[in-house]
């Protein structure tokens, strides 16, 4: 069994401005085990992109406990955008972090080159992103994040500014990318059917202030990969109750 390498206690975020108080999250209590891929849901508004903001460190919160498995953790980060400079090359672009860092040796340039090559750009190094599909922009941000070899990734709809097409076909490989290279997941995105299909875990978000309401284990019968897990006979029913729990009113 794997252990947990992130644990949440009672977090809470309070936001002060000058008509009073907003809280936007409270009570938030789960914990990630290695490897594993999380996925949270909830209505716009709920909160969730100021979770994953406070868990990365990009936000103070006003109380709670959040503690790792290790000191120093290292945390990757991808955007709804895929964030690449058009001026860089597809390599240039993939070692952006670890210039960052000043961790650009040989050996990790070695490595992300082998990732690029292993993922299906290896003939597009030395290309520009103005000359990638939209999916291929997305694995060269996927493999720019997994670079620094990190403990843990935060993905922050990384699927939303592509179409549907094209978001089916990339999260397949983006979930494919992360398990090959075992790593450990925190994604969050509005589309249930996108959750259910890559996620072992899905922790879902009541309205603002966002609180836990409920989590639910995945288990799917048809679990190679999230295009065949979408045709899993227990798809409908994780839909239909994830629905009914976010309580979406459509006016």
């Amino acid at each position: 069994m794997n252990s947990d390498i992130l644990k949440v206690r009672d977090l809470q975020k309070i936001y002060h401005t000058k008509k009073g108080e907003i809280k936007a999250i409270d009570n938030i209590s789960f914990a990630v085990q290695d490897q594993e891929f999380v996925c949270i849901v909830g209505s716009s508004g709920c909160g969730k992109s100021t979770l994953l903001s406070i868990l990365a460190g990009l936000e103070e919160k006003t109380s709670g406990e959040i503690s790792w498995h290790k000191r120093n953790v290292r945390i990757g980060y991808m955007l709804q955008n895929d964030a690449l400079f058009p001026w860089l090359t597809v390599l240039d672009n993939a070692l952006l972090g670890l210039k960052i860092k000043n961790e650009d040796t040989p050996e990790n340039k070695e490595y992300v080159i082998s990732l690029l090559q292993t993922y299906g750009l290896g003939d597009f190094i030395n290309k520009y992103p103005g000359e990638l599909s939209g999916g291929m922009r997305q694995r060269v941000a996927l493999i720019r994040t997994m670079a620094i070899k990190p403990d843990i990734l935060f993905l922050d709809e990384p699927f939303s500014a592509l179409d549907y097409q094209t978001r089916l076909a990339v999260s397949d490989d983006v979930y494919k990318i992360i398990k090959k290279e075992k790593k450990t997941v925190i994604m969050i995105t509005h589309d249930i059917a996108e959750a259910i299909s890559l996620a072992d875990r899905i922790i879902v978000l009541s309205k603002r202030p966002g609180t836990i309401k409920k989590i639910y284990d995945v288990n799917l019968t048809e679990a190679e990969s999230p295009i065949t897990k979408r045709n899993a006979k227990e798809f409908s029913a994780y839909y239909s109750t994830i629905w009914k729990d976010l309580d979406i009113n459509v006016s």
